[in-house]
């Protein structure tokens, strides 16, 4: 009995002398060369053995897997038959796509004699167009169409006469629908007519943080502050989604940033303070940024708070005016609120100060 059998060295021997001949089809040099490479033969090792190049052979390995899934796929025999002779540049091209899409862009080439570049760029097409679950009404995902649809979004941007004829040249030339067709001719009807301006688009915006959201609070007052004027200033009732407030009488209302602490204010009221006032009513020094005078704050109180804890601050009650203190335990007065946050200024910046030129000892 005779062993047919060959020993890998011998295999790799036949494979490469095949590739040297240039025996077979490119599809054969394609599997021949990724043999080699399943059995460790490096790219370079290839090329000087048989002279096909590393690029050269990425192309025909992935074009023949391409082929081959061609041919799994139950291509058209004609199909196969021209691109088995060749086309492994144009089959590379291919590579991005579904088997269906692989077929349809092979058949559209085959049809009109594409070179690689432009089987490249209908690919990108087709690929862009695959993932969109909507198209506009009367495009297809036929291939064709998907090079239409690509120059109908390219010709609302483009300006330019010369390039915009170009466009629409390639997209008639591979409009399949007639849907994609009159879109296309369209273009070239507005393109002749006289231009006429567009309306520009709206400046719409959306919201995508919470905190770009600011919160409008009631303003009670000033320092020093009747405790009735607290008392008095009601509810704001604000109004979904934008936090609109509704003021059945004449009121001062001021934006605060929507930070965690103030989205979570219940029953909000803001007393307008400075420094020194601050300081009156509360036995806290709060050093101004403002030169030789005192520096505006707002207080941001929560009155539905009324529950003592021991690291805040509470609105409370004395001889009918507002103060704020701290109790080192529950205290026996009512508690009017609680003080969230004073909210000082921004630092004001000198601008002539800054356009002064520096004077820096060496």
């Amino acid at each position: 009995m005779t062993d047919n059998t060959q020993t890998p060295e011998a295999e790799a021997e036949r494979l490469f002398e095949m590739l040297r001949r240039k025996e077979g089809t490119w599809v054969q040099w394609g599997q021949a060369c990724q043999q080699l490479q399943k059995m460790g033969e490096s790219s370079l090792a290839i090329f000087e053995n048989t002279g096909f190049e590393p690029i050269q052979q990425n192309q025909i390995m992935v074009g023949a897997q391409v082929y081959t899934g061609l041919v799994s796929g139950d291509a058209p025999a004609a199909l196969l038959a021209h691109f088995e002779r060749k086309g492994s540049d144009i089959l590379y091209e291919l590579r991005i796509l579904s088997l269906v899409d692989r077929i349809a862009v092979a058949e559209l080439a085959l049809a009109k004699e594409l070179d690689c570049i432009e089987v490249k760029d209908i690919a990108k097409a087709v690929k862009d167009i695959s993932t969109m679950a909507n198209l506009p009404e009367g495009f297809t995902r036929h291939p064709g169409d998907a090079v239409a649809f690509q120059v109908w979004k390219a010709l609302q941007a483009k300006q330019d006469s010369q390039e915009k004829a170009r466009l629409i040249a390639r997209g008639l030339k591979f409009a399949n629908s007639n849907a994609a067709r009159v879109a296309i001719e369209r273009s070239l009807t507005d393109m002749i007519a006289p231009t006429t301006a567009r309306s520009p688009r709206l400046p719409v915006f959306r919201y995508d943080e919470e905190h770009l959201l600011p919160r409008v609070l009631p303003v009670a007052g000033e320092l020093p502050l009747e405790i009735a004027d607290y008392k008095a200033i009601p509810m704001a009732d604000e109004l979904p989604p934008f936090g609109m407030v509704k003021s059945a009488k004449e009121s001062t209302w001021v934006a605060i940033p929507g930070w965690q602490a103030i989205v979570d204010i219940q029953d909000g009221v803001v007393i307008l303070a400075d420094t020194n006032t601050l300081k009156q009513v509360s036995g806290q020094e709060l050093v101004s940024n403002v030169p030789s005078q005192p520096e505006q704050v707002l207080v941001i109180c929560d009155r539905a708070q009324r529950q003592w804890d021991d690291s805040s601050y509470f609105v409370v009650e004395q001889d009918k005016q507002v103060k704020i203190q701290w109790f080192d335990a529950a205290p026996e007065i009512k508690l009017l609120g609680r003080v969230v946050l004073v909210l000082r200024q921004m630092k004001i910046f000198d601008t002539a100060a800054a356009q002064e030129t520096w004077q820096i000892d060496e």
